[in-house]
């Protein structure tokens, strides 16, 4: 299912979401810092996302639980994709060599090539 990229407002909302897992409308608005948009507003993204099928919710009398319907991983891989694509000649090797001659300190591509080598064993675990 390909889904379109969010308003800044629509992500703030899914990323607070991903972070409760489920949560009524009250809950979301309390991730907001202070001044919090009005509830109105919050609502109306909402229901944005709602029609996006980005949310899904489950009523309780008048009022509804809400629950994303897509993962974040999911979500940043849907807008990854495009920007490997159009600023890395489709190529995830230029991608990679993007982060390797960049800014990065040691320990942070240290990080990185211990992520890379610990799916490097797995796969080569499920060839075995």
């Amino acid at each position: 299912m390909a889904h379109k990229q969010l308003t800044k407002a629509e992500e703030q909302v899914m990323q607070f979401l991903w972070k409760l897992e489920r949560g009524f409308l009250k809950d979301i608005l309390e991730f907001f810092p202070d001044p919090r948009p009005a509830y109105t507003t919050v609502s109306t993204v909402i229901r944005v996302l709602v029609k996006k099928e980005f949310i899904g919710f489950k009523t309780y009398g008048k009022i509804n639980e809400y629950y994303p319907l897509i993962s974040k991983n999911q979500y940043f891989n849907s807008r990854l994709k495009p920007i490997i694509s159009e600023y890395f000649t489709e190529s995830t090797s230029n991608f990679a060599s993007y982060f390797a001659n960049s800014k990065l300190n040691l320990s942070e591509l240290e990080e990185i090539q211990l992520l890379v080598e610990e799916k490097i064993k797995k796969l080569k675990s499920k060839r075995k």
